[in-house]
């Protein structure tokens, strides 16, 4: 025995379980972590429970206060971290050696704030269940909890039901809404777009018949406003205060506790499109992320058309055409040194160069017109494709030299002698086989480019873009636009929102979305890249 240990040793058979056991240990840490965000993530759009509790409160004259809220999540704490937070209203002390305390979203920010309270659970006394609870979801001031009293129009509580007239006077509020934006992003932006540009030239002449037109829609526009400020929720707390919500405000509403489950699961779905449709509220707290994910395959897309022919057009110089002396050598160490270079840096360098160097050249030269005002000499979409791309090309070299490497020689001069020029050779024999070697690349930089966020703040992402790059408006693609990015918008709601609490699930939300769309784009290329190589693998052999 003594002796085999040796063998089984030097056989190298113990390298590969460790191997194996590494890499098991990473997938399940990765499987883990991903499976968290989605718990996480995808629970933010199920309407949970809504209950009424009784909370003892040592410093309220009555002892006793009532909460109506969701309970978000729970932690346990120390009898010692609980008396710190207490203070000197402890009260009784909880029956076992720790303290639970729970988070309850009481929602209604604007009138009771904060909208999230921490309440100690030996504290509560009661807890129910009110079936006639309404949440509405609106635009602003996060949601409203309460229980249904009226619906008012003008003033006037209507017949009826409140509830049947709530859902009716929701839907009509939302396809006004629908209206407005179509109003205000279709038609009002690109006519005073137009208008703003021929202002700049000093065309009074052409002027005329726009601002007619901006009248007339800006008429329509006010209809369509006092419509919507025509119709009024009224909801009453727990302790009996009234207060009112204008449906222009509300999103959606539901009674929580009444739901079936599969009013429950359309519901969530519903909640799971509009968050990926449509655009955020209250600075970025609320609402959908579609502008981040459009923002973010636009630009993943163009710099991946902009990094492959310029990474491909290097590693054939390099390997095919450049003579393999020391400069080569010391051009290859250069674009190895490149793919180590901190992000931020090239954010810096397309400030500096594409920005203001690149862009403002371009103004001068094609939009003297108008100036002051740059076009290009600000950060936009092309130059954060180009930073990018600029970032991702050594990727994209090294992996389409390999490629070529692999490609046997006895294929070029087969090729060769059967007449073919050397390029007619490269592009009908080598450059085909290598494709799959230059789609690696390209799946390499698409996954590093699609989570980067340092340079692109510098280069044009921002925190809300009022309009997409893409619209009806000629040339339809406007690369100089600002736009937004997933992974900006999850740095931006996490660390920068005042109501973390609130932020929280958004965060996990999006966090989800960006790895399913990485994965989506990865799993896109190497599918390609797999039908490739069954295409060529019979003439590599």
């Amino acid at each position: 025995m003594a002796r085999l240990a040796p063998a089984w040793w030097r056989s190298g058979e113990p390298f590969v379980w460790f191997t194996a056991s590494a890499v098991t240990v990473s997938l399940l840490a990765v499987l883990a972590l991903v499976g968290l965000v989605a718990v996480r993530g995808l629970a933010h759009f199920w309407p949970h429970d809504v209950w009424a509790l009784t909370v003892e409160t040592p410093g309220r004259g009555d002892g006793s206060e009532r909460l109506l809220g969701e309970l978000a999540r729970s932690e346990t704490l120390p009898l010692a971290r609980y008396r710190s937070a207490v203070g000197a209203q402890a009260g009784p002390p909880p029956p076992g050696p720790v303290a639970e305390r729970v988070l309850v979203r009481t929602a209604n920010r604007d009138l009771a704030p904060p909208d999230f309270r921490w309440v100690w659970r030996h504290r509560i006394v009661a807890r129910e269940r009110p079936e006639g609870v309404v949440e509405l979801e609106r635009t602003e001031w996060g949601n409203a909890l309460g229980l249904l009293v009226a619906v008012e129009e003008g003033g006037r509580p209507l017949a009826g039901a409140p509830w049947p007239a709530l859902q009716a006077r929701t839907e009509r509020a939302r396809g006004l809404r629908a209206q407005v934006d179509e109003l205000v992003h279709r038609r009002l932006a690109p006519l005073n777009r137009r208008i703003e540009a021929l202002e700049r030239r000093g065309r009074e002449a052409a002027l005329v018949p726009l601002r007619g037109e901006r009248a007339a829609l800006g008429a329509t526009l006010r209809e369509l406003e006092a419509a919507l400020d025509r119709d009024r929720v009224v909801l009453e707390t727990l302790d009996g205060r009234r207060f009112t919500v204008p449906l222009r405000q509300i999103v959606r509403a539901w009674r929580p506790n009444a739901m079936s489950t599969a009013e429950k699961l359309a519901f969530y779905f519903a909640g799971l499109w509009d968050f990926l449709s449509e655009g955020p509220r209250e600075a970025n707290t609320e609402g959908g992320v579609f502008p981040a994910l459009f923002g973010t395959v636009l630009m993943v897309l163009l710099m991946s058309a902009l990094v492959t022919p310029f990474g491909v057009l290097a590693a054939v110089y390099l390997s095919e055409y450049a003579g393999q002396g020391a400069f080569t050598r010391v051009i290859r160490i250069a674009v190895h040194n490149l793919a180590g270079v901190p992000s931020i840096v090239y954010g810096v360098f397309g400030l500096g160069f594409f920005v203001y160097v690149v862009g403002g050249t371009l103004d001068e030269l094609f939009f003297a017109e108008d100036l002051p005002a740059p076009t290009f000499g600000t950060p936009g979409l092309l130059w954060a494709s180009m930073t990018l791309a600029l970032l991702t090309v050594p990727v994209v070299i090294v992996s389409t030299e390999e490629g070529l490497a692999r490609i046997p020689r006895t294929l070029r001069e087969g090729s060769l002698a059967l007449g073919a020029t050397r390029a007619e050779t490269l592009l009908h024999v080598v450059l085909p086989m290598a494709t799959p070697a230059m789609l690696t690349g390209v799946i390499l930089a698409i996954a590093r480019a699609a989570g980067e966020v340092a340079p692109l703040m510098l280069v044009g992402v921002v925190k809300l873009a009022p309009e997409l790059p893409v619209d009806g408006d000629f040339p339809f693609v406007h690369l100089e636009r600002k736009f937004m990015h997933l992974g900006f918008h999850i740095y931006d709601v996490g660390f920068q929102s005042p109501n973390v609490d609130a932020a929280r699930p958004l965060v996990y939300a999006t966090a989800l979305l960006l790895v399913v769309l990485v994965v989506l784009l990865n799993l896109a290329a190497i599918l390609l890249r797999a039908r490739l190589r069954r295409r060529y693998r019979a003439l590599a052999e």
